[in-house]
């Protein structure tokens, strides 16, 4: 990766959006089971762009691995580098970094491999542990030797010092010192494992494929692309162990109230992926006619922010009668990284990636609907696009409450000082922005669209939502230990 190329990692629309750190995906019971770890961790793309591993096990040849940087279609469609990966029995992982160095390190990237008594095992993991530096500090004390700068391999630190007989039970004596949120795949030589910590905030599920094959996913849009049948989800605090075409549930953690992510309904997970049994993409819609009833306005068009606001705009256009139009244009072309690119055509940001249909917004009084606020600065420069383009007013509706606090359980968020929401109220935000109305949907109303008819329940909330409310599940140690307060 050139310097170039590094800087414009940091272009403002991508610095603009929280980003999911990972996705995970496994496969067993089938031949070549490398090549279906390929097309899952394609789907899953969305969850990670900066880089993809896959670790396979074959009989005859043991453990093999390939790490690399970049998109998976990138690295993993050659079949010179997939015939390095043979065997019925594979795991995979993409990601971005967030906890760990920033800096492009191969070292870094999932899965991480260990060798132990009992044979090796490979582990991916799909969150962030919020104690991971005692631990890294404890045992670097005792003699360990990190070889990355990711939080996860404590993990495989942990397994190597727990006195357990096997892998599985050796997985859960690990998990069981860490704190935060993990959905973690590993694979031993004739096993595959799938954990859900016991809060459930990060998602795994569960399919079948063919007569004798499983999968292990961090979404069901993965299993579509191979083809598998979704069995059912992982359950928070369970543990399934693979093996010879049978499944064994274990439950090694602690009983504890369910928090699934709820942005992951907002804006991680694809749109045809299913959460709890219920369709994303009808979540987001939902958001949007909730968000019409609770900040309705008078307008022409309701326009989406592409791509992750269109969902919501349609729900918003249907329940307030307002008409739906693409009114901003997303090159899907547009890679992450541009060639070579001078400074001028960075100070382009956004104009790279989105352009305005003149002809639909000119005069018109526009609702645009986004799925959320970060820093803010996305949200200005689209304003400035819309009225360079003729309209008449300009509305932001928002599909999440205001993003006020960072999250600590595997999303890349700035620091709290760097969001908006953190240092202004709603009219300050409006006026920051410039645009003639500023309207987040409520956090009630965000839990309603998924599925929760009542709204949030303030004594046991159905969700991780720390993002919006600053209730945090799991207490964050390591940052509280650098100075972080939390709310109250």
């Amino acid at each position: 990766m050139t310097v170039a190329e590094k800087t414009f990692l940091s272009h403002p629309f991508d610095d603009d959006k929280l980003k999911e750190e990972c996705g995970v995906f496994g496969v067993i019971g089938v031949a070549d089971a490398a090549n279906f770890v390929a097309l899952g961790l394609h789907a899953l793309q969305h969850r990670g762009q900066e880089a993809g591993g896959i670790v396979a096990h074959d009989p005859a040849k043991g453990f093999n691995s390939a790490h690399r940087f970049g998109y998976v279609r990138d690295n993993f469609t050659k079949a010179s580098l997939m015939e390095t990966l043979p065997g019925p029995l594979a795991i995979g992982h993409v990601r971005y970094s967030t906890a760990g160095s920033k800096a492009a390190v191969i070292r870094d990237i999932q899965p991480f491999f260990g060798e132990f008594s009992m044979g090796g095992c490979a582990i991916a993991h799909n969150g962030n542990l919020t104690n991971a530096d005692a631990l890294r500090r404890e045992l670097i004390d005792r003699g360990a030797i990190f070889q990355s700068g990711s939080d996860s391999e404590c993990i495989i630190h942990l397994m190597a010092r727990s006195i357990q007989t096997n892998h599985a039970e050796r997985i859960a004596d690990a998990l069981r010192r860490v704190e935060g949120a993990f959905s973690v795949i590993a694979m031993t030589r004739t096993k595959l494992i799938g954990v859900r910590d016991p809060l459930g905030v990060r998602p795994l599920v569960l399919g079948r494929l063919g007569e004798n094959g499983y999968v292990l996913s961090s979404e069901t849009c993965a299993l579509d692309i191979i083809g598998a049948e979704l069995v059912r989800e992982i359950e928070p605090g369970e543990m399934v162990i693979i093996h010879e075409g049978q499944i064994e549930s274990t439950r090694p953690f602690h009983a504890a109230q369910p928090r699934f992510c709820i942005f992951e309904h907002v804006y991680f997970s694809r749109p045809d992926s299913i959460i709890g049994g219920r369709s994303v993409y009808e979540t987001r819609r939902q958001i949007g006619v909730e968000l019409a009833r609770e900040a309705p306005v008078e307008a022409d068009l309701v326009c989406p922010v592409p791509d992750s606001g269109t969902p919501a705009a349609i729900g918003y256009s249907q329940e307030s009668g307002i008409p739906f139009a693409l009114g901003i244009t997303r090159n899907q072309y547009m890679g992450r990284t541009f060639i070579e690119p001078t400074e001028h055509i960075r100070n382009m940001g956004v104009r790279l990636k989105l352009n305005v249909n003149r002809c639909l917004i000119k005069g018109k009084r526009v609702v645009l609907v986004d799925d959320s606020v970060v820093r803010g600065t996305t949200s200005r420069k689209i304003k400035e696009m819309i009225l360079e383009a003729g309209a008449a007013e300009v509305h932001f509706r928002i599909a999440s409450p205001p993003t006020a606090w960072p999250c600590f359980y595997g999303v890349d968020t700035p620091d709290r000082n760097k969001l908006l929401a953190a240092r202004m109220s709603v009219e300050e935000m409006r006026e920051w922005i410039g645009v003639n109305s500023l309207e987040f949907i409520s956090l009630d109303g965000l839990y309603r669209a998924a599925g929760a008819e009542a709204g949030r329940d303030n004594a046991c909330p159905q969700y991780c939502d720390a993002c919006f409310s600053g209730d945090y599940p799991v207490k964050p140690s390591d940052q509280i230990g650098k100075g972080f307060k939390m709310k109250g």
